[in-house]
């Protein structure tokens, strides 16, 4: 489904919300948490990866990866390759992401997977990949038939997008999460620190129903021919 307004617009909006977000995470990590680090005797330091790079790393890029294919004004071949990359880079980080909150857990004696936002996070990390994987050998290489590429653009599509929203109600249970262990304990429920994970977790929501809009939305560029596949193919997670 189309609505009526055009994609680039919305996209204005996606970007300053993901630029938002992205600072309020670093505050977040760095000047509340205490910052960033792989190897570190304060454990909580290796944890702080976790939000930091599944936030950017993951939802923000993912998110500018399924807008850059709807909104670009560039050659089809060119954003399918910006598509594909910035979705590689997005799984990377995430992968990262996951492993740091691993290592966190397992240096410091914590169980692991205990958690409704571990489950999922695991399934949305794990659809992702999948994703990328056959959407990179059906649409990239070596690529597979004309008929069988229009018959699976529809659905490439629909996955892509729910895979990614899914991740963003994943993001927001994880802040949720953390937020619920900090107050317990002792962190002030209504001290900034608290309210800046609550309006970090909204910005998150608000760009990832951006990110959704800019899809629905028209597309900048002319309209598609009958074997333009932009119309469908925005989200080769």
């Amino acid at each position: 489904m189309v609505v009526g307004i055009n994609a680039m617009p919305v996209t204005f909006v996606a970007h300053a919300l993901a630029l938002i977000a992205a600072i309020m995470v670093l505050v977040w990590s760095i000047s509340f948490r205490g910052g960033l680090a792989w190897e570190a005797t304060n454990k909580n330091l290796i944890f702080n990866l976790h939000p930091v790079l599944m936030l950017i790393g993951f939802i923000i890029l993912g998110g500018e990866a399924i807008i850059s294919y709807k909104s670009l004004p560039l050659e089809k071949p060119v954003k399918k390759l910006i598509h594909l990359v910035l979705h590689a880079i997005a799984l990377a980080l995430g992968i990262w992401g996951i492993c740091a909150a691993f290592k966190n857990h397992n240096e410091s004696h914590i169980p692991n997977l205990y958690s409704l936002h571990s489950w999922i996070g695991i399934g949305v990390i794990s659809l992702y990949g999948f994703q990328w994987l056959y959407s990179f050998g059906l649409f990239f290489y070596p690529g597979g038939s004309s008929n069988l590429r229009s018959g699976l653009l529809p659905w490439h599509a629909l996955l892509g997008l729910f895979v990614y929203i899914l991740a963003v109600g994943t993001a927001t249970l994880g802040f949720l999460e953390k937020l619920t262990f900090l107050e317990s304990g002792g962190l002030d429920k209504y001290g900034t620190e608290a309210f800046l994970v609550n309006f970090m977790a909204i910005v998150t929501i608000l760009f990832g129903a951006s990110v959704v809009l800019t899809v629905s939305a028209k597309s900048t560029t002319s309209a598609p021919s009958v074997d333009d596949d932009s119309s469908y193919s925005y989200s080769a997670i």
